[in-house]
């Protein structure tokens, strides 16, 4: 019995291609970017115009604003901190890292909307689906996707990037 599974092993492999060709592909492709960061590695920077100030991002792994790549960042928001009803046109996965991110779905910020994700939690926004978000404690949610990443506000004048300094 263990000669016969371990013929059937082998003509799997055989049949994927052999030893050698999937370790000739992955040469062939270019040995992917290892990225290994602890807490204290990563760096922190203000957060795009595009988010109300207090945010911070650090970007760690790909290219957030590159059409088609995928990326990690990650945001930290100070306690209270209130994102506008928005939306993006691809796909937003969120996991809460630290703090209590609380999301709500929907064209007007609604208290009675909101959900409450503590760290450890997951969220998964649809592409072009409407919402907004509120924290308590300071908070880190990291995000992963397809760039680029966008920020789109249901009401334009929500945008803080498009705020004229006499308007804050």
């Amino acid at each position: 019995m263990t000669r016969q599974l371990a013929r059937g092993v082998i003509a799997v492999i055989a049949l994927a291609g052999g030893f050698g060709t999937w370790s000739t592909w992955i040469s062939a492709q270019g040995a992917p970017e290892h990225v290994m960061l602890r807490p204290q590695d990563i760096k922190w920077q203000p957060a795009p115009p595009v988010l109300p100030p207090g945010a911070e991002i650090a970007v760690l792994d790909g290219d957030p604003g590159k059409a088609g790549q995928s990326f990690v960042i990650r945001l930290k928001f100070p306690d209270r901190y209130r994102i506008a009803p928005h939306w993006h046109p691809t796909d937003e996965n969120i996991a809460v890292i630290q703090g209590t991110f609380r999301l709500g779905m929907g064209d007007a910020a609604a208290e009675t909307a909101m959900h409450t994700l503590p760290a450890g939690s997951f969220a998964k926004m649809p592409r072009e689906v409407r919402h907004f978000a509120t924290t308590t404690g300071e908070t880190i949610v990291q995000i992963h996707g397809a760039g680029p990443f966008v920020i789109n506000y249901v009401n334009p004048s929500d945008d803080p990037s498009k705020k004229t300094s006499t308007s804050k």
